[in-house]
C-alpha cells in the first residue's frame, strides 16, 4: 500500500538487532520452545561450588544484583528438586528499586515430588509450577499446587517436553538455576541458547564440583563448542555471555 501511494520501502533495516531484541519470542514461535539461558558462576578453576555442596557465595554481590536483573527479563525461573533441598532458593526478582516487571513463573522439576511444604518455591511469593513424572505421589501440601505431568527420558524428565510445555504456556525465555546435572542435561541434549556465566577472582581446589555434569567425551572433536557473545567486569567478578557455536 505504501508503495502503491508512491513511498519508496525498504524491508530487513536492522533485522539482526530486531531478532536479537526478540529472540524470546522468536524462539517460541518458529522453535516451539523458549530461549534457554544457563545461568552459572564458577572459581577461577572452573568450580561451582566445594565438594560439600556450600557454594554461598561465589559470585560477588555486584554479581547476584546484576543476574536479578537477567531474571527481571526472563518469563521463567528453572531450577531442579535437588537445588531445593540444598539450597532453599527464593527464586525472585530483587531488584531493589521501582523497575515495573512482571514476577518471573518459578519451574521446579521435580520428577518424584520431594520438595518440602517448607520450600520458598511454595511460599506465594511468585507463581510456581512444579514438574513430576506421572508415577510420583502427590502429597497433600502439593495437591492445590500447579503441576504438570511429563514422561521420563534417559534417567530424568523429558527435557524438551517441558520446554514444549512452557512454550505452550506463552513463555518466552527460561534461565536455568540449577546445579551440574540439569545443566549438564540441558547442553548433552543441545537444548542450551546462551550460558551466562560470572566468574570470581579465587580458587576452589580440584574436588570441587563442575559446571556440567554428564558430559562424557572420549575426543576433543566431541567437545561443545561456544562463541564469545559479550564480557565485561562487574564488581570483582567478570561476566561473560557464551552462544554455542553451531
Amino acid at each position: 500500500m505504501l508503495e502503491t501511494a508512491g513511498i519508496s520501502v525498504q524491508s530487513g533495516l536492522m533485522q539482526a538487532l530486531a531478532r536479537e531484541q526478540n529472540r524470546g519470542f522468536l524462539s517460541r514461535v518458529e522453535r516451539g520452545r523458549p530461549w534457554v539461558r544457563v545461568k552459572l558462576a564458577m572459581s577461577l578453576d572452573g568450580r561451582t561450588a566445594l565438594a560439600n555442596g556450600d557454594s554461598h557465595w561465589i559470585s560477588s554481590a555486584p554479581s547476584r544484583r546484576d543476574n536479578h536483573r537477567w531474571r527481571a527479563r526472563s518469563s521463567a525461573l528453572l531450577t531442579a528438586s535437588g537445588t531445593v533441598l540444598a539450597d532453599n532458593p527464593n527464586l525472585t526478582v530483587r531488584l531493589g528499586d521501582d523497575t515495573d516487571f512482571e514476577s518471573p513463573l518459578r519451574v521446579v522439576l521435580d520428577p518424584g515430588l520431594a520438595i518440602p511444604e517448607r520450600s520458598h518455591l511454595l511460599d506465594r511469593s511468585a507463581p510456581t509450577l512444579v514438574v513430576h513424572d506421572d508415577d510420583a505421589r502427590v502429597s497433600e501440601h502439593l495437591r492445590a499446587q500447579d503441576r504438570f505431568v511429563v514422561a521420563s527420558a534417559g534417567g530424568g524428565l523429558d527435557l524438551a517436553a517441558v520446554l514444549a510445555m512452557l512454550a505452550q504456556r506463552g513463555v518466552n525465555e527460561v534461565q536455568t538455576e540449577a546445579g551440574a546435572t540439569l545443566a549438564g542435561a540441558l547442553l548433552a541434549q543441545d537444548l542450551v541458547d546462551e550460558v551466562l556465566l560470572y566468574v570470581a577472582p579465587f580458587v576452589l581446589g580440584e574436588k570441587g564440583r563442575p559446571l556440567f555434569a554428564g558430559i562424557g567425551l572420549s575426543s576433543l572433536t566431541d567437545r561443545k563448542v561456544f562463541s564469545w557473545f559479550d564480557q565485561r567486569r562487574v564488581g570483582d567478578d567478570w561476566r561473560v555471555v557464551l552462544r554455542p557455536s553451531r
